[in-house]
C-alpha cells in the first residue's frame, strides 16, 4: 500500500520547467565549487578503492574459463558455469558450507553483544585515569598477530599446558583441545571475541561519550538507578550504531579469514576446521587450480551479497526503516 501511495504522489508531482532545471544545475555547480577542496580530499580514497577493489574484479572472469597462465585471461577458453557445478556437486560442498556458516553465525551472535556490554560498563567508570588504563588493557589484544594468538592457543591448550593442568586436577584426564574437532569452533570463536572485543567497543564508547549529561542529571532527579539509565538513555543512543554494525557484520558472514583457521588446523580437526576460505587457499595457491578457486570465491561472495540484502531488509522492517 505504501509503495502504491508513493507512486500516486510521484505522478501528481508536476515536472520541473526548463528554468527550474537550469537553476538546479547552477546551484549544484556552485556547491561543487564551494566544496571543491572537500572533493579533492576524496581523490586518494576513491583512487585506492578503484585500484584495489574494482580493477581486480576483472580477474573474476577466470571463474568462467579454463584458465591457462600461458594463454592469459582473454585467450583462455570459456567453460561457463562448469566450475560452479563441480564445486556444488563435490562431496566436500555441504561440509565446507556448513562449517563456514556455523563459525560465522555463531561468531556473529556470540560476538556482537560483548563489545556493547563492555562499552556500557566502561561508561559507568567515572575516574578517567582508571578508565584509560582499563581501555588500554582491553584494546591491546587487537594488536597481537594472528600467528602469535594461535601459538598462544596451542601453548595454553596443549596436553602439558596450564588449562589441561587444571582439567587433570578435577577430572584426572587431559583433553586434546586442538586435535578434537568438537572443540575447534568454540576455541576459534571465543579467542576471536577476546581479541577483538575491546577494539570493537570503541565506536560504542564514543557514541556514549556524546550523550548529553543533562539526560543523566534528569534521570538522577527522577530517582533512576544504573539499570534505568542504561535501558532508557544508553541503549537508545547505541541503537542506530548497533543496527549499522550488525548489518555490516552480517555482510561478512561468509568472509571467515583463512589465516587463523588454517593455522589452527591439524590432521585431526579437519572435519570442522576446513572452511571455504581455507579450501580456496589450498586449491588456488597450493594446487594451482586458479579458475576453480576463483569460482569458489565468487560463489562465496554471491552468498555474502544475498545475506547482506536479506539482513538489511529484515532490519528495516524491524526498526521502521532504519538500515543501510
Amino acid at each position: 500500500m505504501e509503495s502504491v501511495q508513493r507512486l500516486k504522489i510521484l505522478k501528481k508531482t508536476p515536472k520541473l520547467s526548463k528554468t527550474e532545471r537550469r537553476d538546479r544545475r547552477i546551484n549544484r555547480l556552485k556547491r561543487i565549487k564551494r566544496d571543491k577542496w572537500l572533493y579533492f580530499l576524496l581523490i586518494p580514497g576513491v583512487t585506492l578503492t578503484l585500484i584495489f577493489r574494482y580493477f581486480p574484479m576483472y580477474g573474476a572472469i577466470i571463474a568462467f574459463k579454463n584458465y591457462n597462465p600461458m594463454l592469459g585471461i582473454i585467450s583462455s577458453p570459456w567453460v561457463g558455469f562448469d566450475h560452479f557445478k563441480e564445486f556444488i556437486q563435490s562431496p566436500n560442498f555441504a561440509n565446507l558450507l556448513g562449517n563456514t556458516l556455523k563459525i560465522s553465525l555463531y561468531g556473529l551472535l556470540l560476538g556482537f553483544f560483548p563489545p556493547v556490554l563492555l562499552a556500557l560498563s566502561l561508561n559507568q567508570i567515572l575516574n578517567p585515569k582508571i578508565k584509560k588504563k582499563i581501555q588500554l588493557i582491553l584494546y591491546a589484544p587487537n594488536f597481537i598477530s594472528v600467528v602469535i594468538i594461535v601459538g598462544m592457543l596451542f601453548l595454553f591448550l596443549s596436553a602439558n599446558g596450564p588449562v589441561n593442568g587444571l582439567v587433570e586436577k578435577f577430572t584426572g584426564k587431559s583433553i586434546m583441545f586442538m586435535s578434537n574437532p568438537s572443540y575447534f569452533r568454540s576455541i576459534y570463536i571465543l579467542s576471536g571475541i577476546w581479541q577483538g572485543m575491546g577494539w570493537a567497543s570503541i565506536l560504542y564508547t564514543a557514541t556514549l561519550a556524546g550523550v548529553s549529561s543533562d539526560l543523566y542529571e534528569a534521570a538522577n532527579i527522577d530517582g533512576a538507578n544504573i539499570l534505568h539509565k542504561i535501558w532508557y538513555i544508553d541503549l537508545p543512543a547505541l541503537k542506530p550504531v548497533m543496527v549499522i554494525n550488525f548489518i555490516l557484520s552480517a555482510g561478512n558472514i561468509m568472509n571467515v579469514g583463512y589465516e587463523k583457521a588454517y593455522l589452527m588446523q591439524t590432521s585431526m580437526n579437519i572435519p570442522t576446521s576446513e572452511i571455504i576460505s581455507t579450501y580456496v587457499y589450498k586449491i588456488g595457491l597450493q594446487s594451482g587450480n586458479y579458475a576453480y578457486s576463483a569460482a569458489v570465491g565468487l560463489f562465496n561472495m554471491v552468498i555474502n551479497v544475498v545475506l547482506l540484502l536479506l539482513v538489511n531488509s529484515i532490519t528495516k522492517k524491524i526498526n521502521d526503516g532504519e538500515g543501510l
